[in-house]
């Protein structure tokens, strides 16, 4: 009865950081396709503007840098999962 017992809070909390790891693994890959969509559309705008006009390239490039923060949001996310 006792074993039967610790087995089962053992794979309690197998299961408990499982979900966790699973969890943290869902934050940063969904955040990573998110972004991976954003820039799929602002890529290719941010070089036909570049190419018509040099002095926007500044403005550009931070236009392009914005939706790469969504992943490290996930990854703060996931890292206060697991931690």
């Amino acid at each position: 009865m006792v074993a039967e017992t610790i087995m089962t809070v053992e794979v309690a909390e197998a299961s408990a950081a499982g979900m966790k790891a699973i969890g943290a693994g869902l934050a940063v890959g969904l955040t990573g396709i998110a972004t991976g969509i954003a820039e799929m559309a602002i890529g290719p705008a941010a070089v036909g503007a570049t190419a018509e006009n040099k002095d926007i390239f500044g403005l550009v490039l931070l236009l392009t840098v914005i939706p790469e923060t969504i992943v490290i949001f996930g990854l703060v996310v996931a890292l206060l999962m697991i931690f």
